[in-house]
């Protein structure tokens, strides 16, 4: 299953980007074997000022036909990371091809948009900022993956 995380907004070069390329490159090789992966990243902006509509359209474009749509929503179920990990694997075995993670804007996510998603997981009930969401859910992911192959990474 190809995994897609797309975010409102560019994450230029920094410790960000350092961390995000080295969690889904660990995911690229721990997922290979268990169908997990790659993770193409889909950064949208909208340079005209629309505003949370027009980063929902931006969005909406950048997921794949029938991929399950799962969005980051402070609103969203809190999941422990063996949760995230099993329902990756129901997705998966469900016979889903694609699974896009959704990350808005400033504003967060337009109500249609949220509305349309299979799953709406959260951080918790604290606001993050967006770049460190996604470090957060590149590290989730990698995790997940770890679970699901059984290696030490994750300790309970």
């Amino acid at each position: 299953m190809r995994l897609h995380l797309c975010a409102v907004g560019r994450l230029r070069a920094g410790p960000e980007r350092v961390l995000i390329d080295d969690y889904l490159d660990r995911l690229g090789k721990t997922g290979r074997a268990l169908g997990l992966g790659p993770v193409a990243e889909h950064e949208v902006e909208d340079r005209k000022g629309g505003g949370m509509q027009a980063e929902a359209q931006l969005l909406a474009r950048a997921v794949p036909a029938g991929a399950v749509l799962c969005i980051l929503d402070e609103r969203g179920l809190q999941l422990t990371s063996p949760d995230l990990a099993a329902q990756l694997a129901g997705w998966r075995d469900g016979g889903r091809q694609d699974a896009a993670f959704l990350i808005g804007g400033a504003d967060g996510l337009a109500p249609d948009l949220r509305a349309r998603a299979d799953l709406a997981i959260s951080f918790g009930r604290m606001v993050w900022p967006h770049m460190l969401v996604r470090v957060m859910l590149a590290e989730q992911l990698y995790r997940a993956a770890t679970i699901l192959s059984g290696s030490p990474y994750h300790r309970v």
